[in-house]
């Protein structure tokens, strides 16, 4: 990058996650010359959403690249449970939804980005730029024309008819164009860690709640992904107390075997992740929109994040990407993203919103703690329950399809 300090481009889209390089994908397949710009120098970042919906498969199937990408070393969920006074319930099914892979595959986001950025560089049109760190937009009259970045070459810009913010709930490129955000609830903590799979472990993928706290075993293969849902304190608080206290507190309300927790040898083995549920007031501004977590940060419930974030790219690069290549981009096409993307953004938002509602209510009385969630004690009560939450987690309530042509749109 050293020799080229100014690029132009039709489309630059920061953040090489799911949204930024599915996007980057389809408006290359679509013949827009497309240029993602990444700040790490590779995917290998542990404890993200590595949950892969029916909707994202059946967009992966649409593509024509479902039986290689599931080849991809990943394990399959037909259906999530839950564990519920001794007994394992059932609370999504997947079996009847109309796609034709009804399941939830795990696989590692690195994996799923290094086949989506492969399949991307196929195309003579599309360009990925890693440890380019955004530190700027550029502004032409108004318009957001552009971004500034920091390489280890140096500063370079790339200009642009359209600017992409796909970087994440952390978002600069929202920041840098003023965009502003309103959040909802208070924010939770969860911490990650990985515990080792041992013959007798539950064989099912599952969450797990005790009668203060939530646990949730991801089912990797040759390990456990467990997430330890912090509530009426904070991770700060627990650090203070030590590591044998963490440890005691997770066996509490963990599945697995107690002595199986002493592998987390010191905080240093976990990874805390702030959940809070957010949005853009508005998505866009001419020249540039967000997508993904750049413009509506999700709660992990359901794991629904990285396939809104799919379901954006999608609706972007079929909204976007006829104005893009015949250089005809309007607000009007920007507002239509945002448009057709907000309803599926805004109800699952209030249902995860209703589902953290439920359960504080009933960690404020001592008397309501009855251990699993109100939502799962509902679904353990009507079994048919499951097969709608099944519908929502699995496709959303909006799932988008592939309708830009490859090659000449």
């Amino acid at each position: 990058m050293s020799e080229h300090r100014e690029i132009q481009t039709t489309c630059v889209i920061a953040g090489a996650g799911p949204a930024g390089l599915m996007l980057g994908l389809l408006l290359a397949r679509a013949g827009v010359d497309a240029v993602v710009v990444e700040r790490h120098a590779d995917f290998l970042r542990d404890f993200r959403g590595d949950t892969i919906h029916p909707s994202t498969l059946e967009v992966m199937h649409e593509l024509g690249l479902i039986d290689e990408f599931l080849r991809l070393l990943h394990t399959r969920a037909p259906k999530l449970s839950a564990e519920m006074g001794g007994k394992t319930v059932t609370i999504a099914d997947f079996s009847r939804l109309p796609v034709k892979n009804r399941f939830i595959a795990f696989m590692p986001q690195w994996d799923f980005l290094s086949f989506l950025a492969e399949k991307a560089q196929g195309y003579p049109n599309f360009r990925l730029v890693m440890q380019a760190k955004v530190v700027d937009v550029l502004e032409d009259q108004g318009a957001i024309s552009g971004l500034i970045m920091e390489t280890p070459e140096g500063e370079f810009t790339i200009r642009s008819t359209l600017v992409v913010g796909a970087d994440g709930r952390n978002s600069i490129v929202r920041e840098k164009a003023g965009l502003d955000v309103e959040s909802f609830g208070m924010p939770s903590e969860v911490v990650w860690m990985k515990l080792s799979k041992q013959p007798g472990d539950p064989n099912e993928v599952m969450g797990h709640a005790g009668p203060r706290q939530g646990f949730v075993l991801i089912d990797r293969g040759d390990y456990w992904q467990c997430g330890y849902v912090i509530r009426r304190t904070t991770f700060a608080d627990i650090r203070e107390k030590g590591i044998e206290a963490f440890r005691r507190m997770v066996a509490d309300v963990s599945p697995l075997p107690a002595e199986r927790v002493q592998e987390v040898r010191s905080f240093e083995d976990t990874n805390l992740l702030t959940v809070r549920i957010d949005r853009l007031k508005q998505w866009w501004r001419t020249g540039l929109i967000c997508i993904g977590d750049a413009a509506h940060a999700m709660s992990p419930i359901g794991g629904v994040g990285v396939n809104l974030a799919i379901q954006d790219a999608v609706a972007a690069a079929n909204i976007l990407g006829v104005p893009l290549r015949e250089n005809r981009l309007t607000d009007t096409d920007l507002a239509a993203v945002e448009k057709r993307r907000s309803f599926p953004t805004r109800a699952t938002q209030k249902l995860q919103l209703m589902m953290r509602s439920r359960r504080r209510t009933d960690q404020a009385d001592d008397r309501k703690r009855k251990g699993p969630p109100a939502f799962i004690r509902g679904i353990a009560r009507f079994p048919l329950l499951a097969h709608l939450a099944g519908r929502l987690i699995g496709l959303g309530f909006r799932m988008e399809h592939v309708r830009v042509k490859q090659g000449n749109l």
